[in-house]
């Protein structure tokens, strides 16, 4: 009886090694998506945590106006989501993720290429190529992030899905770290430029990656090599979409629209003053920390600024390990209070050590909720409707984005203006008001968790 009783008492660290060996012995076609997705992480956020800066440097612009065009980008790719996040239901993973980069591509270069082109400024020459750019990475990018959580949905199967999805989130930031390493030689050298014409040849290697790795014959390996439960649900919707005809779809479509579902709704919306923490990333923290530091801190600013990813890479798939049986809603609770709590270390002032400690402790509560979050909405999705579910679930992310985007350069050129000396700035202000904006996400969560825990379950459909 002693010995089978001990044989039942689990294991903490085989419970936290077996999931890796799971995603080990995955398919190829799962370690394309892994890959593609890495690069990826690298190319958007080196982009992005230099765009600001850009649009002042390059275009012209001041803070307030480069936090909007900014924002134009990061709320755009969310609703470019909303509309375009059903192609990967339509047309499959690889069609779609060659597509998506391809466009970003033609983007990525339009945008390297604008301040040489005309005149800057506001509605300047150069101003406007700088849109087209923009606009080129929104659409690739709406049809590209669905698509991989799609392929995560379809190459993993039960026992494997939780690591599945909080390693693709971890993959994608570890690719957003490298740019820390990457950004301040280059543009030290050749300047912001010089580092967005590397990002660029790292988008066309990318294309290769997916056309080589992610082959038909990989992804129907794929599916051949899924377990009993995975096959049975590729076989039954692939069954379900040929009976269909385009019109029953688009019923289908409309009538399994989530918006029917109001604690769906208001569980996604709530998350909205949080998710500001996200936005302040590359809105406000590159300013910040170029401006209101001096010495190792302002000279390489990518590295901090890009600190978040690295700590996400390391801390998400443990995270999902060990709270992978835990309850989604509180988990969610817990993991937005502790993201959201440190930014009031902030308000000590500018301080490496404060720093370090808000960037370790909020992204602890990052690694709590946010894989959960984005697993639970591809989850809860209908047959065949995995992708458009996703774009509906990101669409308060298009709101954090145009909301944080109107009034972080108004803070910035009020708390932490250009030019001015450190201690001559007020970001302790600035970041308090942050912190009671973000801490409203765990309050709300917790005051309606007796009515919201009522809708957590998860749809068949």
């Amino acid at each position: 009886m002693e010995e089978k009783k001990n044989s039942q008492v689990k294991n903490p660290l085989r419970e936290i090694i077996d999931p890796f060996i799971n995603l080990v012995k995955a398919p190829r076609a799962l370690w394309g998506i892994n890959l593609s997705y890495l690069l990826e992480g690298l190319t958007y956020f080196g982009i992005l945590g230099l765009m600001t800066i850009y649009f002042n440097e390059y275009i012209g612009l001041n803070d307030i106006n480069a936090g909007r065009m900014v924002g134009i980008l990061t709320a755009g790719i969310t609703l470019s989501m909303l509309f375009l996040g059903g192609t990967v239901d339509w047309i499959g993973v690889r069609k779609a993720l060659l597509i998506a980069l391809s466009i970003m591509l033609f983007g990525r270069i339009t945008l390297t290429i604008a301040p040489q082109v005309g005149s800057g400024g506001l509605g300047g020459t150069a101003h406007s190529v700088t849109m087209l750019g923009v606009l080129g990475i929104v659409l690739g990018y709406g049809i590209y992030q669905p698509a991989c959580y799609t392929a995560i949905k379809k190459f993993t199967s039960a026992k494997t899905a939780a690591m599945g999805y909080a390693m693709l989130y971890a993959i994608m930031n570890l690719g957003g770290f490298l740019p820390g390493l990457i950004s301040p030689p280059v543009r030290k050298s050749y300047g912001i430029l010089g580092v967005y014409w590397v990002l660029v040849a790292l988008t066309a290697v990318g294309i290769i990656l997916v056309a080589v790795i992610l082959s038909k014959k990989t992804v129907q390996m794929a599916i051949a090599n899924a377990n009993e439960e995975t096959k049975e649900k590729i076989k039954e919707e692939k069954e379900y979409e040929e009976k269909q005809s385009k019109k029953e779809k688009i019923k289908y479509y409309l009538k399994n629209f989530p918006i029917k579902d109001v604690r769906f709704m208001y569980f996604i919306f709530i998350l909205i003053p949080v998710q500001t923490l996200f936005a302040h990333n590359w809105l406000t923290l590159p300013p910040y920390f170029s401006r209101a530091f001096t010495g190792i801190v302002a000279e390489n600013f990518e590295f901090f600024v890009n600190f978040n990813p690295l700590l996400i890479f390391i801390l998400a798939p443990m995270v999902a390990v060990l709270t992978a049986k835990k309850d989604t809603y509180k988990m969610m609770i817990a993991g937005t209070f502790v993201m959201a709590a440190p930014t009031f270390l902030l308000t000590l002032g500018p301080n490496i050590y404060t720093v370090f400690g808000y960037l370790i402790i909020m992204t602890i509560g990052e690694a709590m909720w946010q894989p959960r979050f984005l697993q639970w909405v591809a989850e809860i999705a209908p047959k065949n409707m995995t992708g458009i579910y996703m774009g509906i679930g990101q669409f308060p992310w298009f709101l954090t984005k145009i909301i944080t985007s109107l009034y972080s350069g108004w803070f910035l050129m009020n708390y932490c203006p250009a030019g001015v000396q450190p201690e001559q700035m007020n970001t302790e202000k600035m970041w308090f008001i942050y912190g009671l904006i973000a801490i409203v996400s765990p309050l709300a969560l917790w005051l309606t968790k007796g009515w919201m825990g009522k809708g957590m379950e998860k749809k068949e459909i």
